[in-house]
């Protein structure tokens, strides 16, 4: 399986970091090892001083597909999920810098946090879906998927345009303004619409 990620999806994100607007998805991928293993903490990397969180919708793919058309891309994937985009920001920024890729930054092992997933039925609209991220019980991180730049039907479209999705596939959807520095100690929470989708010790 293969874990691809959306960039710049949320304007006031993009704000923040005082980046870019885009005028189509910034799109990278992640490799499995990236996944940070069910209830285990993640490990502040030795490489980086300043990893931040970035909360993110997540997708799995139930179907393999390629070419997939906005209108079809809901046939692709049943359930919505939460997890974490973390982001070695030290690194990325000196990537930047010099025009290099951010896999360094962002594709290190434990950097995907993959929560618990549910039925995209069990909400009214997949347009307007709440989720939160709390560091030590204080909210950090509020999204609501109405913000997104590009819906999930049209990630869907637009990134098996160049990679063919298949079976149990993720994407990242991109994350909300919020981001910060994670620290020793800390205890990240993610949540849909109030429901605990995550619980993660930082070390």
């Amino acid at each position: 399986m293969k874990i691809i990620c959306v960039g710049r999806n949320y304007a006031k994100h993009i704000e923040e970091l005082q980046n870019e607007r885009p005028v189509e998805p910034v799109v990278f991928l992640k490799p499995d090892t990236s996944i940070l293993p069910k209830n285990m903490p993640f490990f502040i990397p030795d490489f980086s001083n300043d990893i931040h969180h970035e909360v993110e919708i997540l997708v799995r793919i139930n179907r393999v597909g390629k070419y997939i058309e906005s209108r079809f891309a809901h046939k692709y994937y049943e359930e919505i999920g939460l997890g974490i985009d973390f982001t070695a920001r030290d690194v990325q920024a000196q990537l930047k810098e010099k025009g290099l890729p951010w896999e360094k930054a962002k594709a290190f092992d434990g950097s995907a946090v993959i929560g618990n997933f549910v039925n995209k039925n069990d909400f009214s609209s997949l347009n307007s879906i709440n989720f939160e991220l709390t560091n030590n019980g204080n909210s950090v991180q509020k999204g609501n998927t109405a913000e997104m730049l590009w819906k999930i039907d049209d990630i869907i479209a637009y990134v098996s345009q160049y990679f063919t999705l298949k079976i149990g596939d993720i994407i990242f959807t991109g994350t909300p303004e919020g981001v910060a520095k994670v620290n020793t100690n800390d205890v990240l929470e993610g949540f849909i619409e109030g429901k605990q989708m995550f619980k993660i010790n930082v070390k």
